[in-house]
């Protein structure tokens, strides 16, 4: 999957928008400032939140490093090309979404949360 088809897919999560911020790098979120995904954050990459036992697990894949800034939560960067199949990157998105959604307040959750 390219960049595009990535946030296009990202885009259909419920709740989903796209911004870009820090001079044009495409970020896309939930309630209006939760992150889920950032492209290009590390040059040319998809970053996103993982599970933090699942951390260190995905950075000792080839391709897959700690995300600049954002490690410390839990985030991963892939370098584009993906070195993970489409239905791996997408159920990657998913679950960053489904981890930021869960943590916003259960009012905000409504209509958020995906069965995975």
């Amino acid at each position: 999957m390219n960049e595009q088809q990535l946030a296009d897919f990202c885009l259909g999560l419920p709740g989903a928008r796209e911004d870009y911020k820090w001079g044009g790098i495409r970020v896309l979120s939930v309630a209006h400032t939760k992150m889920f995904a950032v492209f290009g954050l590390a040059g040319d990459s998809l970053s996103l939140k993982v599970d933090k036992d699942l951390f260190l697990g995905y950075v000792d894949r080839p391709g897959i490093r700690p995300a600049p800034y954002l490690a410390r939560a839990g985030w991963v960067s892939l370098a584009l090309p993906l070195p993970v199949g489409d239905e791996e990157v997408q159920d990657l998105l998913r679950r960053s979404h489904q981890l930021v959604v869960r943590r916003l307040p259960k009012k905000a959750q409504v209509g958020m949360l995906l069965d995975l």
